[in-house]
């Protein structure tokens, strides 16, 4: 029996003895369309010629995607590192401004990634009252650091007067209008959405405006509060970064994929180094170590006061130890400041970049790549500050618990004169304070009795 042969196409077979044919197929027995011992088509040619180049069109453009992407996430680093140090030099008020403008974007930021903009159309309400809370909460702290820091400001003009010594009870109040309005705008078929708007708010203002506030106070403090573990987050992103290309391999946390062990210990270790050196360098200005006692300084004026003694270099010696020599002791010369950076450092290396992690889990959490586009390459203001807003808390805690310089001030006195004596008791105050300067010699011994009479004729006056 003999097989038909098809056209281009020999199907194997047997000898009538039962052996198979073992010839092969030649290229001449394969169809036209798949034969590689002739031409293709020119319609095939122009097929496969389009799809190279559309692959190729491909690459190139995801080639000038990343490099635009690169160059200008490159330029507004070096935009937002300029205007960092600009603020810095320029005064404590500006960086005050920068502070006062990240807060206000990360809030838009978090607060925009819970609404549902369909049901917001609807509850145009609530978009208002986020902002009112923001409003309201920015008053009663940024009031709280007017007051303790610049009493000699508030507490002896007129009009200030009375919204510093009532600055808690007005917050309050204030807060109440806020609460009574939401209540009174609550829909039965939206309760769900307005109440968790609610929530989501107040945990915004928690983590971003309250934190921030405390780093506010870092600033008037002295801007070497602010500024030195600023630094140390971001020394440590750098060098995490860094480390974990050179040398990472154990995966640290699976929220952040790319965040490795190896990097995480390694930046610790280099901005322990970095802060010590930097502490070294700031402790030498009184610019960045003196409190804001004039708003109006900048790095060519300077300012001046009595340094904390946290800044004034000591020299640590060993005890006696009996493998040395009898009289040798081993000693180094350093300020407590650095001793202090250290635990700073470690902190920023730590415990910091879990402020990053949260925010990590916060976008997995609404499916979000970043918290916004306030930044362009960058992402949101939120994307850079997640780890700064606990820096700086962190900071204000440790500086009051363990650095802050404990004593009366002219300005503690003058509020617990202003704020808890009466009339009389102040002038009485007053006289007692010109007497011991006259008994000192410091002023005329004819001033107490110029005041008497000064008073005297005012209430005759008044009378």
């Amino acid at each position: 029996m003999t097989s038909r042969s098809r056209r281009g196409v020999k199907f194997p077979h047997k000898h009538p003895n039962g052996h198979s044919d073992a010839r092969r197929p030649s290229f001449s027995d394969v169809s036209e369309e798949g034969s590689p011992g002739k031409s293709r088509s020119p319609g095939t040619l122009q097929n496969i010629q389009e799809h190279a180049m559309t692959a190729e069109d491909e690459k190139q453009a995801e080639y000038n995607k990343k490099k635009a992407n690169f160059i200008t996430r490159t330029l507004w680093t070096f935009v937002m590192i300029g205007g960092f140090f600009a603020a810095l030099f320029m005064g404590h008020v500006y960086v005050l401004v920068i502070i006062t403008a990240i807060q206000i974007i990360s809030f838009k930021e978090v607060i925009a990634i819970a609404n549902v903009p369909s049901r917001a159309r609807d509850l145009r309400s609530t978009k208002s009252l986020n902002w009112y809370w923001l409003a309201t909460t920015m008053y009663f702290l940024y009031g709280e650091s007017v007051v303790y820091y610049l009493k000699h400001i508030v507490l002896v003009d007129k009009v200030l007067l009375p919204l510093a010594t009532h600055h808690r009870f007005i917050s309050f109040v204030l807060y109440v209008f806020g609460f009574v309005f939401f209540v009174g705008s609550l829909k039965t078929s939206h309760l769900r959405f307005q109440f968790s708007q609610f929530a989501w708010t107040h945990i915004a203002l928690f983590l971003i405006v309250v934190q921030a506030h405390f780093i506010m106070n870092n600033v008037l403090e002295g801007l070497v509060w602010f500024f030195l573990p600023a630094a140390l987050v971001i020394t440590n992103d750098i060098f995490a970064y860094i480390c974990g290309i050179t040398f990472g391999r154990t995966q640290l946390i699976k929220l952040s994929p790319k965040k490795t062990v190896e990097g995480f210990v390694g930046a610790w270790v280099m901005t322990v180094l970095f802060g010590i050196v930097l502490t070294n360098i700031l402790l030498r200005s009184k610019y960045f170590i003196c409190p804001a006692t004039n708003l109006g300084a900048n790095i060519f004026s300077g300012l001046d006061c009595e340094p904390n003694p946290v800044f004034i270099p000591r020299t640590y010696s060993t005890p006696r130890l009996f493998f040395l020599p009898p009289n040798y002791t081993l000693s180094v010369t350093m300020s407590p400041m650095q001793i202090h950076t250290f635990f700073w450092s470690t902190f920023a290396s730590l415990i910091a970049p879990f402020g990053g992690f949260f925010a990590s889990g916060l976008k997995r959490t609404f499916k979000i790549k970043d918290f916004g586009d306030s930044i362009p390459g960058h992402g949101g203001m939120t994307d850079r500050m997640d780890c700064q807003f606990i820096m700086g808390f962190f900071a204000y805690i440790y500086y009051h618990t363990f650095i802050a310089f404990k004593r009366s001030s002219a300005t503690h006195v003058l509020e617990l004169a202003i704020m808890e004596l009466t009339t009389d008791e102040q002038i009485e105050v007053i006289k007692g304070v010109l007497k011991y300067l006259s008994n000192q010699g410091i002023v005329k011994s004819e001033a107490p009795g110029a005041l008497e009479r000064l008073l005297t004729d005012n209430l005759v006056a008044q009378s």
